[in-house]
């Protein structure tokens, strides 16, 4: 058996990256929407799972592969495997002045 036909029995979840304040770690929310079994109206659930960002290449709004692991630290027991799609920066409006109000 080769190395590259072996299935990993890992977990893998996709979400959104929260939070990238600490250093090589980021908190990534995992959505999940289920039926509720008596008013069949579809309910989402969210978690937050802290991740380890080897390279802090992460950014908030970032959507991310994760991957289970080993246990990193106390709360850390996911790696980021790759970023799927990364969220474009939004430019910072500037402070609006007197001339800008729209009176005359």
């Amino acid at each position: 058996m080769e190395l590259k036909d072996y299935k990993s029995r890992k977990r893998k979840l996709v979400g959104v990256v929260v939070n990238n304040k600490m250093d090589k770690t980021v908190v990534v929310e995992v959505s999940r929407s289920l039926k509720h079994p008596m008013y069949h109206k579809y309910i989402i659930h969210k978690k937050r799972y802290k991740v380890h960002d080897e390279g802090n290449g992460c950014n908030i709004g970032d959507r991310v592969l994760i991957m289970e692991s080993r246990p990193i630290s106390k709360e850390k027991r996911w790696v980021v495997k790759e970023v799927l799609k990364k969220e474009e920066p939004i430019m910072a409006l500037e402070e609006v002045g007197k001339d800008d109000t729209g009176e005359n």
